[in-house]
Formats: C-alpha cells, sequence, structure tokens
C-alpha cells in the first residue's frame, strides 16, 4: 500500500507515543497552533471549529470524540479540520483531571453527594460495565439471559454526571479556546497577506516596463524610443529599401 508505514509500530510504541508524543507535548501542540493559523478559512469559522472540538472533550463520548466534534463544528458553521485538532486538549494528561472534574460536578448537579474514596472504584465500574456489554452482544445468538447492572451503574454513577459536569467546563474552555485562536488566527492571516502583497511587489519592480497600447518603436532609433502611432499614416513613409511609399498607393 502506498500510505502503508514501512517499519510497522509495535502496540507498546504506539501506545507510549500516544500517551507521550515524540518531541513531547509543547512540540504537539506547536504543530498544532502552526496548522491552525495556515487554515484557508476565515479566523471566526476556525475559532469556532476550536470551540467545538475542545467542548467535546469534555463529553464522555469516548471513540467517537472526532465525529462528534465534526458534525458540532458543522452545525456551528465552523472550520471542521479545526475541531478535529482541536479535540487533542483531550489526551491521556488531561483526561483524568477532565473526567474526575465532571463527575463530581455532575453529580453536586443531581444534588448527589460525591465521595472522593469513590473514585478508586471507577475502573471497577468501567470494567463491569464491558463485561456487560460483551455478556450482552453474546446472549444476543444463545440462551443466555442479558445483564444491565453494570451497565446501570455505569450510566447513574458515571456517564450521566460526567454528561451534565462536562457541561460547564466544556464551554468555559471552549470560549477561553475561541477568543484565543480568534485574535491569533487573525493577525497571522494578516500578517501573512502583507508579507505575500510585498513579495508581489518585489516581483512586479523586477519585471520591464511594459509599452503602452498606442505606441511603437521608432525604426532604427535606440531600443526603447518610441514613435506615437499616430504619426505614422499622415505623411509619406521610407520603407526599409529608403523609398517614399505613401498610403493608399500601390
Amino acid at each position: 500500500m502506498v500510505f502503508k508505514r514501512r517499519d510497522k509500530r509495535s502496540f507498546g510504541a504506539t501506545l507510549r507515543d500516544s500517551l507521550w508524543p515524540r518531541g513531547g507535548w509543547a512540540r504537539a501542540f506547536t504543530y498544532i497552533r502552526l496548522r491552525l493559523n495556515r487554515l484557508p478559512d476565515p479566523p471566526h469559522r476556525i475559532a469556532r471549529g476550536v470551540f467545538a472540538g475542545i467542548f467535546v472533550s469534555f463529553t464522555p463520548f469516548f471513540g467517537v470524540h472526532l465525529v462528534a466534534a465534526a458534525l458540532l463544528a458543522k452545525l456551528m458553521r465552523g472550520n471542521v479540520l479545526a475541531s478535529l485538532f482541536a479535540t487533542l486538549v483531550g489526551n491521556p494528561l488531561t483526561f483524568p483531571l477532565i473526567a474526575l472534574t465532571s463527575i463530581k460536578l455532575g453529580h453536586w448537579m443531581l444534588g448527589e453527594h460525591y465521595d472522593a474514596s469513590h473514585s478508586d472504584g471507577l475502573l471497577d465500574i468501567f470494567a463491569q460495565a464491558f463485561v456487560d456489554t460483551r455478556h450482552n452482544l453474546i446472549a444476543v445468538f444463545t440462551a443466555e439471559p442479558t445483564q444491565w447492572g453494570g451497565m446501570k451503574d455505569f450510566f447513574l454513577d458515571i456517564f450521566l454526571p460526567y454528561l451534565l459536569g462536562g457541561l460547564i467546563p466544556g464551554i468555559v474552555a471552549g470560549l477561553i479556546g475561541y477568543y484565543i485562536a480568534l485574535p491569533l488566527v487573525t493577525a497571522y492571516q494578516h500578517a501573512r497577506k502583507l508579507k505575500l502583497k510585498a513579495r508581489l511587489a518585489k516581483l512586479k519592480a523586477k519585471l520591464p516596463p511594459r509599452k503602452s497600447a498606442g505606441e511603437e518603436p521608432l525604426e532604427g532609433a535606440p531600443e526603447g524610443a518610441l514613435m506615437p502611432q499616430g504619426e505614422v499614416g499622415g505623411g509619406a513613409i521610407k520603407n526599409r529599401a529608403g523609398r517614399d511609399h505613401e498610403p493608399g498607393r500601390g
């Protein structure tokens, strides 16, 4: 295949790069910033895409963040590619903080007391929900009864609080990203236009002067000397043989 990697990476290398990219996260975010600046779209559309991507990163829709960000960007008439880049705000380093903050805030919004020690059992709830999902998929083709206990705990203890609690910090973080991206992209595109304009003016100055539409070069005159075309045809004109030639005569 044309786009297939020559050196196939192992699962461990892929996992390591997802947790800590080559060059570090600072280099990764610098690359994202440069790509956002160079997107061929108005600044406000790019900023809307940034808002969509950051907001979706605060939702519990793991595995479909890219699709959700693209759909939200389309709905907001923002730049889809910018929204995909902005989802990288949610990464293995930030997801634990985002998840715990959203879940705790969600329980508070639901009027429930959230025990901090309960966070130790989050992985167990995720694991039990995965086991129930796998069991129910198999039960469709067998006589085994379905199990929903783990899915119920996951929905009530994690998914619903996460969904509600992620709205406020997601909107706040999205607005921060919007108002940071808007002036940065505007300034970059303005500077890029000025640079392009200066480059075109420099190239234009190197070009030779163009001849006027109503002027012709004088025969035998130095290069660059021009004779108005209106003076040709009024009287006799000498041809190359030195004979007089009047207009109208064969």
